[in-house]
């Protein structure tokens, strides 16, 4: 069933995301009764809510208020690939089924939802996962506080070499180069987008 008072936000894809859309909806004074990765839900109903004041302040911020119910179904699927590759808390093994976790998350048949995220975001939700993945990699890389069989492991690949030949087909280096590299290639989470090219 449909909540009258949730909010559906695209591009709120970290912690510092929440804390900034939390301090500007206190701003509106508009009450929050709970804040998670792309959702707000208020504590009056929508209709009630000075909603063009809300989606300025969040257009300011590098948001953007949902109000296409296609729309917030891809965002919760980002959300819930997000929140399974970067939630430390998570057990991780190469068993991780990303199409039952998202078929419970929005309620909906895999199927159907794979095709409608393909159409929206001309990438399909295996390509965004693989991409959100290889950032992960990334950021452990850099941290340099595991092996890359470590990073394997913490990311739900099978081995290493899995990993090795994912990483050099998206970024075009090893794991080794980009971890000796003195600058950060890393993007935001909400500008991952498929880029790569057959070699």
């Amino acid at each position: 069933m449909k909540r009258s008072n949730v909010l559906y936000i695209k591009n709120m894809v970290c912690n510092r995301c929440i804390k900034v859309v939390k301090e500007e909806f206190e701003k509106l004074y508009v009450g929050i009764k709970s804040i998670s990765l792309g959702e707000v839900e208020t504590e009056q109903p929508i209709e009630k809510l000075p909603i063009e004041k809300i989606k300025n302040v969040l257009e300011e911020n590098g948001f953007e208020l949902i109000e296409d119910r296609r729309a917030r179904i891809i965002e919760r699927i980002k959300k819930t690939i997000i929140k399974t590759i970067y939630d430390d808390k998570i057990i991780r093994d190469s068993k991780i089924n990303f199409s039952e976790l998202i078929e419970k998350e929005v309620n909906l048949e895999y199927h159907y939802v794979s095709s409608l995220f393909s159409s929206l975001e001309s990438i399909t939700i295996e390509q965004f996962i693989i991409l959100q993945k290889i950032e992960r990699a990334k950021e452990l890389l850099k941290y340099g506080e595991l092996t890359l069989s470590e990073i394997a492991y913490k990311l739900g690949y099978s081995s290493v070499p899995h990993l090795s030949s994912q990483f050099k087909k998206i970024t075009g280096m090893t794991a080794s180069q980009f971890k000796n590299l003195t600058f950060n290639t890393r993007k935001p989470i909400d500008q991952v987008k498929e880029h790569t090219k057959s070699r």
